[in-house]
């Protein structure tokens, strides 16, 4: 595989309908499929550990694992099992979420959300890479052994924001941005993590893993109206709208919807050509991979998805 790669999240459906579309990305020859666990919806690491098994060579990831809902030990003793059954095909992907998704359903204090990430990622790297970690922080207290380290399993973690790209920089196996500008992740998440790097020691920069909708496809009214039904949510949640506005979009703040500026910075969109210049573009920019969103759009959403799989599949065996 080539370190550079374009995978797909496959989030959508039943347990048996995500399993069976990682399959299929697997078949079309897509390099890496992603979940997320978010709310009380079905749980990543549990489907991977399927997905492991009914896989060869797909690279599977969480982008994200909230870390409030699950001590990070708990964590280590579900990546075990993933690394076991898929070894050097697991990325652990891993954030804090926000405080309205966490709050309310969870009643945790939601304070000092990078502190939280920071003595997570430290804690599950510990114990998965050298195979012990005794820590008392302000959020956590770990104090464990495991008989069989698993050093090959990178542990990541989101960033949006200038701090926690650096954070991710100096601290962890690689940075998962979500809904970001191109620009914004040249300018601002690049320079960061690799400020973070030299500030630990790190000779070598960890890669960046670049969130970008992707929709192939010929009509530009349709895909607009489809992309702000699908990503609707972000303007709203404070954390993002906080970047869009660092970003060039302080309209993000004032109405917390998108602006047409803000969907064109951000969902990569067009014909075949048109989308695959803008993904070369992305990687080129300083993303060591990309994790595709597929926006669906039209009459069809099947057609749709598949019309933008084989692009992706296409685009990522010419990297």
């Amino acid at each position: 595989m080539s370190d550079r790669r374009i995978g797909v999240a496959a989030m959508g459906g039943d347990a048996n309908a995500v399993l069976a579309r990682i399959q299929e990305l697997e078949r079309l020859g897509i390099e890496a499929a992603w979940l997320t666990t978010g709310g009380a919806g079905l749980d990543a690491l549990t489907l991977f550990s399927a997905a492991a098994v009914r896989t060869d060579r797909i690279l599977l990831g969480t982008s994200i694992t909230p870390t409030w809902p699950r001590h990070p030990i708990s964590a280590v003793q579900q990546l075990q099992v993933i690394g076991n059954l898929a070894p050097g095909r697991f990325r652990f992907g891993v954030g804090p979420s926000h405080r309205p998704s966490i709050e309310p359903m969870f009643g945790f204090d939601f304070k000092a959300p990078l502190t939280n990430l920071r003595e997570y990622v430290h804690i599950v790297r510990s114990l998965l890479h050298e195979g012990s970690v005794d820590f008392d922080g302000r959020h956590y207290h770990a104090h464990a052994r495991i008989d069989a380290p698993v050093p090959d399993l990178p542990v990541m973690a989101s960033a949006l924001r200038p701090g926690s790209f650096e954070f991710c920089g100096a601290e962890t196996d690689g940075a998962i941005s979500w809904v970001c500008p191109g620009e914004y992740l040249r300018d601002t998440a690049v320079p960061a993590m690799e400020a973070g790097a030299r500030s630990a020691g790190r000779s070598v920069v960890p890669p960046l893993i670049a969130h970008a909708p992707v929709c192939v496809h010929d009509n530009a009214e349709e895909l607009r109206a489809a992309s702000r039904e699908q990503l609707a949510t972000y303007p709203r949640l404070p954390f993002y709208a906080r970047m869009f506005a660092n970003a060039g979009f302080p309209e993000a703040e004032q109405t917390q919807a998108w602006s047409d500026p803000m969907l064109d910075a951000v969902v990569i969109s067009g014909n075949e050509e048109t989308v695959a210049g803008r993904l070369r573009q992305l990687l080129s920019w300083g993303a060591t991979e990309l994790l595709v969103s597929v926006i669906t759009a039209g009459d069809s959403r099947t057609v749709s998805w598949e019309r933008t799989v084989r692009t992706l599949a296409e685009v990522g065996k010419a990297l």
